[in-house]
C-alpha cells in the first residue's frame, strides 16, 4: 500500500465583489472568475442568469444599504470554506446632472454617502474577521473626484474623500490585511454617462480594460495604498 497521503484541494479563494450588476463590478467579477476565483456578486439589479454567463459567479441580488443582505452576503461567502478578498465597488452618483455644492439637496447627499461610504464601512466590519483568517484584502473603489476639485462633483467627490481615508485609517488598523482605494479612471460606465447627459462618452475605456492591472495588484500584494489602475 503506497504511504502517500492524498489531502482535498483547498478551496478556491472567494470573493465579494458589490456593484456587479454592469459595469466595473461586473467587468471585475469576470475577470476574477477567469483566474478561478469564486466570486459572491451583489447588485440591485442582478439577474441570476449570470451564473450560466460566469462560471464561478454565485449571484445574491439585493441592496447593499440593507443590513439583512449584507450578512447574506457574507454568510455565502463562508459557505464556501473562505473569504480572500471585498471589492467594496457598489455606488451612486446622486442627482443628474449634478448640481453645485451651493444647491445640493441634503437628502440627496445623504443618500450618496449612505450608498458610498456607511454600506461599504457596515459590509467590511461583518467580512473583517474572515478577511484576517485568510490574510485577506479590502478594495475600495474610488475617484480622481476624492482628491480633485471638479464643479459639480462635490457631493460625490465628498464621499469617495471620506472613502480614502477610511481606507487609509483601516489599513493601519489592520496591518496584517491589505487595505487598497483604488481610482479606475475614467471608464464607459452608465454611471459616467449619468455625470454627462446628454455628451457622448464613447471615448472612455470600457471598464475591461482595466482588469489586467487589477489582476496584477491581487497578484504582486503591494503594501496598502492609494492605487491608480
Amino acid at each position: 500500500m503506497s504511504d502517500t497521503v492524498i489531502r482535498p484541494a483547498a478551496p478556491a479563494p472567494t470573493a465579494i465583489v458589490t456593484g456587479a450588476s454592469r459595469g466595473l463590478g461586473r467587468a471585475l467579477a469576470e475577470a476574477l472568475a477567469g483566474a478561478g476565483w469564486i466570486i459572491v456578486a451583489d447588485g440591485r439589479t442582478l439577474q441570476p442568469g449570470i451564473a450560466a454567463e460566469i462560471p464561478g459567479v454565485v449571484p445574491v441580488p439585493g441592496d447593499v444599504t440593507d443590513s439583512w443582505h449584507r450578512g447574506l452576503l457574507v454568510e455565502t461567502a463562508l459557505e464556501t470554506g473562505r473569504l480572500d478578498l471585498l471589492v467594496n465597488n457598489a455606488g451612486i452618483l446622486g442627482p443628474s446632472p449634478q448640481p453645485a455644492l451651493a444647491g445640493y439637496p441634503l437628502d440627496a447627499l445623504r443618500g450618496v454617502f449612505e450608498v458610498n461610504l456607511f454600506a461599504p464601512l457596515a459590509l467590511t466590519q461583518l467580512a473583517l474577521p474572515a478577511l484576517r483568517d485568510h490574510g485577506g484584502a479590502v478594495v475600495n473603489v474610488s475617484s480622481d473626484a476624492a482628491v480633485g476639485a471638479y464643479p459639480g462633483w462635490g457631493g460625490y467627490g465628498a464621499a469617495k474623500a471620506a472613502v480614502e481615508q477610511m481606507s487609509n485609517v483601516l489599513a493601519a488598523e489592520e496591518p496584517k490585511l491589505r487595505v487598497w482605494w483604488v481610482d479606475p479612471g475614467d471608464l464607459r460606465t452608465q454611471m459616467h454617462a449619468e455625470a454627462f447627459p446628454g455628451e457622448d462618452i464613447s471615448d472612455r475605456p470600457l471598464p475591461s480594460t482595466v482588469t489586467p492591472a487589477f489582476l496584477d495588484l491581487l497578484a504582486r500584494r503591494p503594501a496598502s495604498g492609494r492605487v491608480r489602475l
